[in-house]
């Protein structure tokens, strides 16, 4: 049996380039300024990050712009656009502990998630694309006999892809592949609170064989390189992930420049329903503690509303309860850490504030409720569970972003349903029961982009992923995501 990983030992000897990739080379920001790139895991400095700004962006567009206009990208054929996007793949999974190193050290979640799932899935993901952009059809519409109608889809031009810090490069990747298979250029801006896998996989994209500028990454201060991609006169779509606040801002840069288009991915609030005709009551609570505490419960989707029947409310609480501490948070380079810290002081302080704000508000904690692990200097938070919850209180309202989650107790499948669409967001939810027509008909009634009947986990590349509501707009993933980054042409020929 091979000798474990020491990641210590391998954090320690790393070396991190924080500089910008912008036409196939790495650039300092062009004022020369930069910031410290922390680890939450205990707060030591990774090394310092481009601060890019509006220059940087422009040199990046700009380059995006003449990759994408002298065709030497969009005018490949698919099957090799298919063969340099298979091998930035494999290159990706050749540099799987690197990547996954770099990944739990910026975002502070634990490796073997980092190993096992955020590199092999960002892998999958560009690989999936691959495969597809060769296999996907134009059309030729019903016209009369004098007639020819091609509907032809084509690349957009320059898309800004701008990702969040929970899942940095899985992210990164539900942007790039779509957009590069369908032959368009990409400038990239991280968070500047994870931009370092980003920087890394712009690098492996060109030794895969993309041509400079066809991918290009600025890392910066959203209010910086972000509303500076967003405003571009150059830049014809934007796909967003990220806070709602900011997705709204989107659409206002959308307006104040050239209105492209905007797929916002955004907030979550999402309703676990759990009915009193499901048997397994304790795989039902077993299920929401892994997919609540999972990513530190830093997940769009994470299950933070459960609503439950209260003729088995006490014992799905009870179960729940008894699940948290297998969840306890842990040091996020070992191995056997199941949860590792928030991605920063900001987001430790937003959790606990709305830890306190539970309380306040007179729901009862179940499990957890504390920051711990003060010595090591990083940023970690019990797995928490809050009995006793209204679905008016802020905790039930508002994203939280953090390991916290609210039981509240239904009556009836009329209130059940209710309360779980009475939110402003829409992105996933869960519905449990043996009773197949109660399952068919509450899936049908649910509100969201995506509802899980009895399991909230599975998932795969080839299903939509996004939300109705405040959610956002446009899906993530599968052959839908193609929709988001072509412009459908119709090209009338007369036939005499």
């Amino acid at each position: 049996m091979a000798n474990p990983i020491d990641w210590h030992a391998r954090a320690r000897e790393l070396r991190i380039d924080g500089r910008c990739v912008i036409d196939g080379e790495r650039r300092a920001a062009q004022n020369g300024e930069t910031f410290a790139c922390l680890s939450p895991i205990d707060g030591r400095s990774l090394g310092e990050v481009a601060r890019g700004r509006e220059a940087d962006v422009d040199a990046a567009v700009r380059a995006a712009r003449a990759a994408f206009d002298d065709g030497r990208w969009a005018d490949k054929a698919p099957a090799q656009r298919k063969r340099i996007l298979q091998k930035f793949a494999e290159k990706i999974l050749a540099a799987k502990e690197e990547l996954a190193l770099l990944e739990t050290l910026d975002m502070g979640k634990p490796i073997r998630d980092s190993l096992a799932v955020d590199v092999p899935s960002a892998s999958r993901c560009i690989q999936w694309y691959a495969e597809a952009v060769d296999k996907v059809y134009d059309e030729i519409a019903p016209t009369p006999k004098s007639g020819l109608a091609l509907i032809t889809r084509e690349p957009m031009g320059v898309i800004g892809a701008i990702v969040p810090w929970n899942y940095p490069m899985l992210m990164a990747s539900w942007k790039l592949g779509p957009a590069l298979a369908a032959g368009n250029s990409v400038v990239l801006k991280p968070s500047e609170k994870s931009p370092l896998t980003a920087l890394r996989l712009a690098e492996l994209a060109v030794e895969a064989g993309l041509p400079p500028g066809v991918f290009n990454v600025v890392p910066g201060y959203g209010h910086e390189a972000g509303e500076a991609l967003a405003l571009h006169m150059q830049v014809d779509a934007i796909g967003f992930t990220g806070s709602t606040r900011t997705g709204r801002r989107m659409l206002d840069y959308a307006g104040r420049s050239n209105l492209k288009r905007v797929y916002n991915e955004l907030g979550g609030k999402s309703a676990f329903v759990v009915f009193d005709d499901f048997a397994d009551v304790a795989r039902a609570a077993r299920t929401v503690a892994g997919s609540m505490f999972y990513n530190q419960g830093e997940s769009c989707n994470a299950p933070s509303r459960v609503f439950v029947h209260e003729r088995i409310a006490d014992q799905f609480v009870a179960t729940v309860a008894a699940e948290a501490p297998k969840y306890q948070p842990g040091d996020p380079l070992d191995a056997a850490t199941a949860m590792g810290a928030l991605v920063d002081d900001t987001q430790l302080k937003t959790v606990m504030g709305y830890i306190d704000a539970g309380q306040s508000e007179g729901a009862r904690i179940a499990a957890g409720g504390k920051r711990v692990r003060t010595e090591s200097g990083g940023y970690f938070v019990e797995p928490t569970v809050f009995d006793g919850v209204a679905n008016t209180m802020k905790i039930a309202r508002e994203e939280i972003f953090g390991p916290v989650m609210s039981v509240i107790r239904f009556k009836d499948e009329a209130e059940g349903v209710a309360m779980a669409n009475d939110s402003s967001y829409g992105l996933q939810a869960s519905v449990w029961s043996d009773n197949i027509n109660r399952a068919h008909r509450v899936a049908r009634r649910l509100r969201a982009g995506t509802v899980h009947v009895n399991q909230y986990d599975e998932d795969d590349i080839t299903v939509p992923f996004g939300g109705y509501k405040q959610s956002g707009n446009g899906r993530d993933k599968s052959l839908h995501a193609f929709d988001k980054y072509t412009e459908l042409k119709t090209t009338w020929i007369r036939i005499d």
